[in-house]
């Protein structure tokens, strides 16, 4: 069986020298005190990190990077809850401010140009809010998103249905044959 810290470090290596702090010090991947690396564990975050809007919003969002399809998405692999737990437990408070001040441009553009509150919103208003934060369209729009998405991401392919509904853990996939029908391919081999 794998372990979260294991996985969190093979998900890591997908963003190379981008990738956001708190996913770094969560994989082991940087140096911290001795005694400074809290286990990663199920359960509540040590403390609040979002307001319940923001919450609401960040949950919303989560959703939209990784919707479900024929695949559980985000909510169903509990991201929204392993996003806050890493940015309580594991995230300094300057690492939180991208975060948090992309909900509140958010959350102050929907508002702006929906007239809805973020959370309730629509998909496609979510979707098109993401775009313009990814296009930094938004104050901290560009930081928000590289750091929100590797959120999210490491967050689903850590999970329980991340590792063995959407990928399967085969340590040895099993033999090569470089002639296999690619239409006979079922999941992304992951190890």
């Amino acid at each position: 069986m794998i372990d979260r810290r294991t996985a969190l470090a093979g998900v890591a290596g997908m963003f190379g020298a981008a990738l956001y702090a708190p996913i770094a010090r969560a994989a082991g991947l940087v140096q911290q005190p001795a005694g400074a690396i809290p286990p990663i564990s199920e359960g509540p975050p040590s403390a609040p990190v979002f307001t319940p809007a923001q919450r609401a919003l960040m949950t919303a969002l989560s959703e939209r990077v990784l919707p479900t399809t024929d695949t559980p998405g985000a909510i169903a692999a509990d991201v929204p809850a392993f996003i806050e737990k890493l940015l309580a437990d594991w995230a300094r408070p300057e690492d939180r401010v991208p975060i948090i001040a992309g909900l509140d441009a958010i959350e102050a553009r929907c508002l702006q140009d929906y007239k809805v509150a973020g959370a309730r919103a629509t998909a496609a208003q979510h979707d098109a809010l993401l775009t313009l934060a990814m296009n930094d369209g938004l104050p901290s729009g560009g930081a928000f998103f590289t750091a929100f998405r590797q959120l999210v991401i490491t967050g689903y392919y850590t999970s329980e249905i991340g590792i063995t509904q959407e990928r399967e853990y085969l340590p040895v996939p099993g033999e090569y044959n470089g002639a296999f029908p690619y239409s006979q391919v079922n999941k992304v081999y992951s190890s």
